[in-house]
């Protein structure tokens, strides 16, 4: 099993993610606000990469539900700018939201997450019992 991208934004999103045998999901172009993901299967877990320049550690949140994880971010910010008789206020909001179907051999309560770099690292560790056993020596008798 793999994990596998959510995305409830449109209906065709949903119907392509049936059709189409990626799993991973692919880069849909109607959806540019949503950071690009890369997603590493390793022997000890997965890695899923998200690259989101300019934040903070704290802009995003990363939760699990029902084994469907969800990657989130809101920012709001306000520049004001006044000289002589003009003033200037823009708005600035940004805001994504990515969701992953976990596979059975992840261990949910050991996820972590990093923001280093303008990049997030979301580590989803395997559960022991799917870990690959390690090479064993047979002695002929």
């Amino acid at each position: 099993m793999s994990i596998v991208k959510r995305n409830n934004l449109f209906f065709p999103a949903l119907m392509n993610d049936f059709l189409r045998p990626d799993w991973f999901g692919g880069t849909e172009n109607w959806n540019v606000a949503a950071p690009a993901v890369n997603i590493k299967d390793n022997a000890d877990g997965y890695e899923l990469e998200l690259a989101v320049p300019g934040g903070k550690k704290e802009d995003f949140k990363v939760e699990v539900e029902n084994d469907i994880l969800i990657i989130s971010s809101e920012i709001t910010s306000e520049n004001n700018e006044e000289k002589d008789n003009y003033t200037r206020k823009e708005f600035s909001f940004t805001s994504f939201k990515r969701a992953f179907t976990l596979p059975e051999t992840v261990d949910g309560s050991k996820i972590d997450a990093k923001y280093e770099a303008g990049v997030l690292r979301v580590s989803l560790p395997k559960k022991e019992e799917a870990l690959p056993e390690p090479k064993r020596l047979i002695s002929i008798g």
